[in-house]
C-alpha cells in the first residue's frame, strides 16, 4: 500500500547496515557487578504481575492523561484520540508503515495506577548518564509525579514485551521526576516546546543499576531538525509489544496558537495513545542517540500517522543536566 522509490529502499538498508554495526545490545557493555537492590524493587516487581500490565492502559489518552498523578486522568483537551485540527498527514503524503517486534533493551513503559487501581504506561528510553540510571520521556507522561506526589507504583519496565520483564523492574526514585519549569507553568499546550522530562530509577530486583542491565542512548541536542533515517519506537496501549517505523524528521512551525513553537515531525503509520515518550532514534559512531520523543506538538499528534516532537535545545540540556547532578527537581506552583 505504501510506494517506496529505489532511494528510500537504498536509505533503508543502508540505515540498517549503520545500525547492525552499531552494536547495540546489552553484551556490548562492560560488565558492572551489581549493588543492593533498589528498597521498591521486589515489591513493584511482585506488583506488576503479568496480567497488570497487559491490562493497563494508555496513560496519554482522552482527555489525555497527565501521568501517574493525583487522578491518572489528563486535564487537557489536546490528545493523541481527539479530531485532528490543523495537523495530521498532508494530501498525498506517503505514510511509512510501523511493525511490531519485540523491543529493544533501550526503549521500555513505564507503569504506574491511577487512584483508581488502573494501570497506566507510557514509553521511554535508557539514557546514558553518569549515574546509568535515567529514562526520557514527554513531559506530558511524567509531570503529574513531581516533588512529593504520591508514588503509584511507579516503575520503568525496559523491552517489555508479551508480559514479560526481561531486564526485571526499576521502580522511580521519590523526587526523581525531572521536567521543566516551564512545561509546569505553561501547562502542556503553551509549554508545548518544553513537552520532555527524565526519571532517575533506583536498581532492579537483581540490584543493577538500569544503564548497567540494558546499555543507553546518547542525549543528542543543538542538531537541527531534519535527520535521516530515523528510528522511532513507542509503546500503544493495549498491545503487547512495541512497535517501530523507519522515517525521517522535518520542521515544523506550529500554526496553532495553542501550541507554539517549532518542533520536529514525523510520519508513521499507528502510533496511537501509549506510544507518547518514544524515542526517535538515529545512528551514531558507538550507538543511537535520541534527537526526539514523541510528545511537544498536540502532545504528539493529533492523528496516529504523524508525530512530533519537542525540539531538543538549551533546555533539554539544562534539564538533562539537572536530573545527571541530583538539582532539586521542578514542580507545580503551590
Amino acid at each position: 500500500m505504501v510506494r517506496r522509490t529505489r532511494n528510500i529502499r537504498h536509505g533503508a538498508a543502508l540505515a540498517a547496515a549503520v545500525l547492525l554495526s552499531a552494536g547495540l545490545t546489552p553484551a556490548a557493555f562492560a560488565a558492572v557487578a551489581p549493588s543492593a537492590p533498589g528498597p521498591d524493587a521486589a515489591a513493584l516487581g511482585a506488583f506488576w504481575t503479568a496480567a497488570r500490565m497487559t491490562a493497563a492502559q494508555p496513560g496519554d489518552t482522552g482527555p489525555g492523561d497527565t501521568g501517574p498523578g493525583a487522578t491518572g486522568q489528563d486535564e487537557s483537551t489536546g490528545a493523541r484520540t481527539t479530531e485532528p485540527t490543523v495537523d495530521g498527514p498532508r494530501p498525498g503524503e506517503v505514510i511509512p508503515p510501523s511493525k511490531s517486534f519485540d523491543g529493544i533493551p533501550q526503549a521500555g513503559t513505564f507503569f504506574w495506577t491511577d487512584d483508581s487501581g488502573t494501570g497506566r504506561t507510557c514509553s521511554g528510553s535508557v539514557v546514558r548518564g553518569p549515574g546509568r540510571n535515567l529514562v526520557l520521556s514527554a513531559g506530558h507522561c511524567l509531570k503529574g509525579y513531581s516533588g512529593n506526589s504520591p508514588k503509584r507504583h511507579l516503575a520503568f519496565v525496559p523491552q517489555y514485551h508479551d508480559g514479560l520483564t526481561p531486564f526485571g523492574v526499576f521502580p522511580v526514585q521519590d523526587n526523581g521526576v525531572y521536567v521543566s519549569q516551564e512545561y509546569y507553568d505553561k501547562g502542556e499546550h503553551a509549554g508545548a516546546a518544553y513537552d520532555f522530562g527524565f526519571a532517575v530509577t533506583e536498581t532492579n530486583q537483581d540490584g543493577q543499576r538500569l544503564e548497567d542491565a540494558v546499555g543507553g542512548v546518547q542525549l543528542v541536542t543543538g542538531s537541527g531538525y531534519a535527520h535521516a533515517p530515523v528510528r522511532m519506537i513507542g509503546y500503544p496501549g493495549g498491545a503487547q509489544k512495541p512497535l517501530e517505523c523507519l522515517s525521517k524528521t522535518t520542521k515544523w512551525l506550529s500554526d496553532d496558537p495553542a501550541d507554539p513553537g517549532t518542533f520536529e515531525r514525523i510520519a508513521c503509520a499507528g502510533f496511537v495513545g501509549g506510544t507518547s515518550g518514544g524515542p526517535m532514534l538515529v545512528a551514531r559512531p558507538g550507538g543511537w542517540g535520541v534527537i526526539g520523543v514523541i510528545g511537544g506538538y498536540h502532545t504528539g499528534g493529533n492523528t496516529p500517522q504523524v508525530s512530533y516532537s519537542a525540539y531538543f535545545g538549551s533546555a533539554a540540556q539544562a534539564l538533562y543536566k539537572a536530573a545527571t547532578t541530583g538539582a532539586p527537581p521542578a514542580g507545580p506552583a503551590s
